[in-house]
């Protein structure tokens, strides 16, 4: 399999549906006979995962916005350090993360 190949087959799997399965499959099973040794590594991790990672195919949800908030709180831990209070905190996190904007008194 080439690298050109190899490019189409990527973009069959970031797809949904039925093909991008088909494409995945395909894919383990070319990294099953495959004399690189990384290679087959991955195919037997991918294999192992499979069903959770055909769900995301076929479903298209990710864990990307808890990952995203876990990463702005992280920010906002941060920011925090040195506040007395776990409260100040809380409501930081509140402000920043809610979407809200109040208005400043000018």
């Amino acid at each position: 399999m080439e690298m050109n190949e190899c490019s189409k087959l990527v973009q069959k799997v970031t797809s949904t549906g039925p093909g991008a399965v088909a494409a995945l499959d395909r894919w383990i099973a070319w990294a099953q006979r495959c004399r690189i040794a990384q290679f087959v590594r991955l195919a037997r991790r991918i294999r192992e995962y499979r069903s959770a990672i055909v769900a995301t195919i076929e479903h298209g949800l990710t864990n990307a916005l808890v990952e995203s908030f876990n990463t702005k709180i992280r920010l906002i831990t941060r920011r925090a350090f040195g506040f007395h209070n776990v409260n100040a905190l809380i409501a930081l996190a509140r402000l920043t993360l809610s979407g809200q904007r109040p208005e400043l008194p000018t």
